[in-house]
């Protein structure tokens, strides 16, 4: 993407960035909505980035962010269209992507020929259903009912086709990415966060080699314009509208480190060793900032993690 643009989406979203990953104060949260490319566009504030598809059929969204910004949210959303939502597709389980499902599904009017589907990957499902016990639970509002278990879920929305993958092991079990496939726009989660060192979170299966695996597939999905700029829009978890240059830096970076780390194992080296010789030292002015919620040392010991881990 051209430094000029880039700068200045820099400037755009680098306070809504900051503290995104942790709940504040939400009526000082400033809500953000960006026209992506044709009938997508982003929408940006507190937790994570939601992705919107709009049409005469209604509107597709992906993720949630957090509760309480949910009126608020809806009201940017009837002001691009006044048509229902029908769709609300979980990149992954954390709470600040889908900690407005349940506040949305009260929002929307009900409609038994046309109900709200909440669609995501089998394992968000299991990580966000509490333990039944000997008795059936009541339903959860703002679960899942549309899970997945196979390697894509595709369907066709205002006329264009919304493919679903799910990425093993990314950052967490149960990543999804969205291509837009008229459009030309990806949604790709937590996988891809412009300006911040990925969460590889191994307590829900996350793992460093599935996180280059994934970001290997976004590109895979993404053709660049003219000039290498443009082309396929890539929307992140966190930051700013990215293209397939700014995909191709990050997973460079990912693989550069990784490979560093991954040396200095094999020379027998323990964590504390690792954290010492700071192999992330010539990136952290880039990825790290004074509110970051992944830290060089919170990357590193991730990385070191799963990387011995059998």
């Amino acid at each position: 993407m051209q430094s000029a643009l880039k700068s200045l989406l820099a400037a755009v979203f680098g306070t809504l960035l900051l503290g995104a990953q942790a709940p504040q104060n939400f009526d000082n949260v400033r809500i953000k909505v960006l026209p992506v490319q044709n009938n997508v566009y982003m929408v940006a504030g507190a937790g994570g980035n939601i992705t919107l598809q709009m049409g005469k059929e209604g509107v597709l969204m992906v993720d949630t962010a957090y509760a309480p910004l949910a009126p608020r949210i809806m009201a940017e959303i009837r002001k691009l269209s006044k048509n229902p939502i029908r769709y609300i597709i979980n990149t992954h389980v954390h709470p600040d992507h889908v900690g407005g499902n349940e506040a949305f599904a009260k929002l929307i009017p009900d409609d038994a020929a046309a109900p709200l589907k909440i669609i995501a990957h089998e394992n968000v499902l299991n990580r966000m259903t509490k333990p039944a016990g000997k008795e059936t639970p009541a339903p959860q509002p703002g679960l899942p009912t549309d899970e997945y278990f196979t390697p894509f879920k595709d369907l066709r929305f205002n006329g264009e086709a919304v493919i679903i993958y799910h990425e093993p092991h990314a950052h967490t079990d149960g990543d999804s990415i969205i291509l837009f496939r008229g459009s030309d726009v990806v949604s790709a989660g937590d996988i891809f966060t412009p300006g911040a060192y990925p969460f590889i979170d191994l307590e829900r299966g996350g793992s460093v080699e599935g996180e280059i695996a994934a970001l290997n597939h976004i590109l895979a999905l993404t053709v660049p314009g003219h000039t290498q700029d443009g082309g396929t829009y890539v929307i992140p978890g966190h930051g700013r509208i990215s293209d397939e240059g700014d995909v191709v830096e990050y997973r460079d970076m990912v693989v550069i480190i990784r490979d560093r780390i991954r040396d200095m194992i094999k020379k027998g080296m323990t964590l504390e060793q690792v954290r010492t010789a700071r192999p992330t030292r010539d990136y952290d002015t880039e990825f790290v900032s004074r509110n970051s919620f992944v830290t060089a040392d919170r990357f590193v010991e991730s990385m070191y993690k799963s990387l011995t881990q059998k």
